[in-house]
């Protein structure tokens, strides 16, 4: 028994000094460059990583929370405030913000994803995961933790996903000033309010 701990400890070391060891080559042959895609061997390490990360009780932890139709309508919503910068609603993290992430936002409609437990997912949406630009949504109170419940149940259906459901997300996106505007001007348009009128000039005596 003695030696079987030695000799898991010993393979442990060796272990975490070629992950080590590879993510210093990695860095030495990117530098810090996000531009480009990780390549095989980071991607391998880096779930190595994420797997070896999380705990067994987190594996296999169930979801708490019954889905109902009010459920997946505040999942979507929270998701489609939340989360869809850089998953998209879709879930298949095409955005400028997924894209452009390093590493870029998985498709979580993927078996990579969808695989993974229900306790898994929650630890992850929880806690986040270092060197990802994957935050952590974990604020400490129940609503939290509902709300990455709630998430979890939407990270399955994402497959799934109707037409109807991603055009009623697209209302609840967050908006830059000139999506804003564009919406405005839309809506005028739609009163007979002439777009191009110029302001009114208010002259002082």
């Amino acid at each position: 028994m003695h030696r079987l701990r030695w000799f898991s400890i010993g393979v442990l070391f060796v272990v975490a000094i070629l992950v080590a060891g590879g993510l210093v080559w990695l860095f030495q042959a990117r530098r810090f460059s996000a531009s480009e895609p990780p390549p095989a061997a980071e991607t391998w390490l880096a779930r190595l990583a994420r797997n070896a990360a999380l705990p067994r009780d987190a594996r296999v932890r169930k979801n708490p929370v019954p889905v109902t139709p009010d459920l997946m309508r505040d999942a979507r919503a929270h998701w489609a405030d939340h989360c869809a910068t850089c998953h998209a609603n879709d879930g298949s993290g095409n955005t400028q913000m997924g894209r452009h992430s390093y590493p870029p936002a998985p498709d979580m409609r993927l078996p990579e994803t969808q695989k993974l437990t229900d306790g898994e997912l929650f630890y992850i949406i929880q806690n986040g995961i270092r060197l990802s630009a994957m935050p952590a949504w974990d604020g400490g109170s129940d609503r939290d933790r509902l709300d990455s419940w709630k998430l979890v149940h939407f990270s399955r259906h994402l497959p799934h996903l109707t037409l109807a459901e991603k055009q009623e997300m697209e209302k609840l996106n967050p908006k830059g000033p000139e999506e804003r505007q564009e919406e405005e001007q839309q809506e005028k348009f739609l009163k007979g309010e002439d777009i191009h009128e110029a302001p009114a000039q208010h002259h002082h005596r």
